[in-house]
């Protein structure tokens, strides 16, 4: 989150919001009444929330597999922002530059280094690893090979899941609905966990036969260290234990998902598998492909390759722990990028507020010298004014 969109969110208001989400009832309207229902209808569309894509949707592993020798126009992106440009790839003797390493284990004893550790990594860095996170191994494995079989399955049987821009929910290879945008070099599948009501198992894949069970198992045990993580950054303001948690709405906190796939890419310093973003929720919890770096983070202005540790987690700092913590703790950019010799797979998970309850500076963290940074938002007008502007 920059500057100017904090200026942006400002404009955003709970009325815009429910203008563009309501539905608007056909029967006994009034000619005038009908036109008003078509322009909203049209302004709905525009605005990213309607039930298709502005465009034909092309997947990117039909492109990868196709034998290209280029990379289509669609998915080059202007000089000042293509990976060669600006690239920085971490060394062994650049090793200070790598985002923190943090031992969940040795943090809960008190362990007074980690302590420091976590706290550069959120102001400084907006990132770090966690290991001895309770997650089993066998299961972090399961997860990223079975959403590797997913997307390795016949075209046919992906289709079914394809998604809308309304929700995102399912089988998507695109964000946003400006017509005529540079195109992330990536396919995904997005699937909600909480709160309850909104995970469906019939809108998760079936294909392959243990993709559910998997996943749920999953969802549920990264549910368990979201709210672990959550503990240790409120503790780590200075605030109670629970105090961030409840801001989130306590029990009510919402989790999604999000499996990356990204195709081997003819001319990887063209392209990007994801451009450069702060994530809008709360914290994100990415377990990262071992075998195939990708994901880079800005760290002033340089971009730092993150080298994942065995068995850890890479967790970020979300634009909704900014606002909470007043700016203490930062939303950093990050980006993606793709390989020429090997596909990529990771699962990025996003434990998030409940979606409306206002999200604003905590009371603690604001003085005469440090006055609140960001107007009360609630995180569905958050993430409206993020997908339309």
């Amino acid at each position: 989150m920059n500057n100017q969109d904090e200026t942006k969110v400002e404009t955003v208001s709970k009325n815009s919001f429910n203008d563009q989400e309501q539905e608007v009832k056909t029967d006994n309207m009034s000619d005038q009444d009908k036109n008003t229902k078509e322009i909203k209808i049209e302004a709905k569309n525009k605005n990213g929330l309607g039930e298709t894509w502005p465009e034909p949707i092309v997947r990117v592993q039909s492109l990868a597999e196709s034998n290209l020798s280029t990379v289509p126009d669609r998915y080059i992106k202007p000089p000042s922002q293509r990976p060669q440009t600006t690239i920085t790839n971490h060394q062994p003797e650049a090793a200070a530059l790598n985002i923190p390493v943090i031992d969940l284990d040795s943090l809960f004893l008190g362990n007074e280094d980690d302590m420091k550790k976590i706290s550069e990594a959120c102001r400084e860095w907006g990132f770090f690893q966690v290991i001895n996170h309770g997650v089993k191994p066998e299961l972090m494995d399961a997860a990223r090979e079975t959403w590797k079989s997913f997307f390795n399955l016949p075209v046919e049987d992906k289709e079914v899941h394809s998604n809308s821009p309304r929700t995102y929910e399912g089988y998507g290879s695109r964000l946003g609905v400006e017509k005529g945008a540079i195109l992330d070099w990536n396919d995904y599948y997005f699937l909600h966990f909480r709160p309850l009501p909104l995970k469906d198992f019939n809108k998760w894949p079936s294909l392959p036969s243990n993709i559910r069970e998997v996943t749920d198992e999953y969802g549920k045990e990264l549910v368990k260290l979201g709210g672990r993580l959550m503990a240790i950054l409120s503790s780590n303001l200075g605030l109670k234990e629970e105090q961030l948690q409840e801001a989130f709405g306590g029990d009510g906190v919402g989790a999604c998902m999000r499996a990356n796939y990204y195709p081997k890419c003819p001319q990887p310093e063209l392209a990007l598998g994801l451009s450069p973003h702060s994530d809008p929720g709360g914290i994100t919890i990415l377990l990262p492909d071992e075998q195939v770096t990708g994901l880079q983070v800005r760290h002033g202005d340089t971009w730092i390759t993150v080298n994942p540790h065995p068995n850890a987690f890479i967790v970020n700092i979300g634009d909704q722990v900014q606002i909470l913590s007043n700016s203490k703790y930062k939303s950093v950019e990050h980006r993606v990028t793709v390989n020429s010799e090997k596909e990529r797979v990771s699962l990025a998970f996003f434990y998030n507020p409940k979606s409306d309850i206002p999200i604003q500076p905590m009371q603690q963290l604001v003085t005469s010298t440090m006055p609140p940074l960001y107007p009360p938002m609630t995180f569905d007008q958050y993430r409206l004014f993020i997908r339309t502007q």
